[in-house]
């Protein structure tokens, strides 16, 4: 399959990228995941509908500081991190959703350089047609041209296209769900992707008291430990699981070795699952988990290396005021 171009008018352009590798289905990763020694099921099937009203839900206990920290830096430091590069800029974004918190960025884009062009990628081609068409109408001095498609996709592209010195971005402590392995092929990726000088700002939460952190992702009113479990419900919903819902526990733990908080779904007894659609049978024992989250941390030192070893150089941090969650400026060597 080729690329295909769809041009919405002369600031917006949508390109769809096919995926190189078939992509496993639900079921399965489900059947895969479950009949695993160590059973697991992947974080990104949190986001159906439900799922995604959840956590839209999480961003705004009080518990759950990372949003709100990564919002306070782009609006303290939003005018300082547009012009790091010192000259006239576009933006490349991985994972842009509704660009919500980019809005700060291109704002001081545009006040510093006049015009900028933006390249969003997004696997959702509506979400991504949706929010580039607010963008374009709201900014008369913004061009976009979306990519519809897995970052990897875009990345290893020819369609993907640049014009100025690149900022790319990966905000919203995303880096943090990959483990340590799949970041490093993702920032090699980018790296290929970008010319030396480009920037890279990675938006990462930073290592501090395991009460603070796990507290983030197990919070006292229980939001938390409903949008693990709806993974359970979806199970049920989509492909005729059997799952007693209530039958399981929400658990996060820090593991401070690692500097990873890890989220399993702990049976409260032992059961046995049916999901019809896979023809597949799970027992449980009483205790046993499913993992279904990992979510790494990081301090300077950690980011500097994990960044070097991808072709970048760490050049600057911006924190929020409690130090909570840091924004970094990384330099294609």
């Amino acid at each position: 399959m080729q690329s295909t171009l769809t041009t919405i008018s002369d600031r917006l352009e949508i390109v769809t990228v096919p995926h190189t590798a078939r992509t496993a289905t639900f079921g399965e990763d489900v059947a895969a995941g479950l009949g695993a020694p160590e059973k697991h099921l992947s974080s990104k099937y949190f986001y159906d509908d439900l799922g995604s009203a959840l956590f839209e839900a999480i961003t705004h206990l009080p518990e759950y500081y990372l949003t709100r920290a990564e919002t306070e830096i782009l609006h303290e430091s939003g005018w300082e991190i547009v012009r790091a590069l010192e000259e006239p800029v576009e933006f490349l974004e991985l994972g842009s959703g509704s660009a919500v918190k980019t809005r700060i960025l291109i704002d001081e884009a545009l006040r510093a350089q006049g015009t900028l062009r933006y390249s969003p990628i997004d696997i959702s081609a509506d979400a991504l047609e949706s929010s580039a068409r607010s963008l374009v109408d709201a900014y008369p001095q913004l061009s976009i041209r979306g990519y519809a498609a897995d970052y990897f996709d875009v990345l290893g592209s020819p369609e993907l296209t640049h014009e100025r010195r690149v900022l790319a971005m990966f905000m919203g402590s995303n880096i943090g769900n990959y483990d340590p392995v799949s970041a490093d092929a993702l920032l090699k990726k980018m790296a290929a992707s970008l010319r030396p000088g480009d920037g890279l700002l990675i938006g990462a939460d930073l290592k501090k008291d395991p009460g603070v952190l796990e507290a983030a992702y197990d919070d006292p009113t229980g939001v938390t430990a409903a949008f693990d479990k709806n993974v359970l419900a979806r199970i049920n919903r989509e492909l005729g699981g059997t799952f007693d819902v209530r039958a399981f526990d929400h658990v996060a733990i820090y593991d401070e070795a690692r500097g990873v908080v890890e989220s399993y779904l702990e049976s409260t007894r032992a059961q046995r699952v049916r999901v019809e659609a896979l023809g597949l049978t799970v027992a449980f024992a009483a205790g046993e988990r499913i993992h279904t989250e990992s979510s790494y941390k990081f301090d300077r030192d950690s980011m500097a290396q994990m960044v070097e070893a991808a072709g970048f150089a760490l050049a600057m941090t911006w924190t929020d005021a409690a130090e909570r969650f840091g924004v970094h400026l990384c330099i294609k060597a």
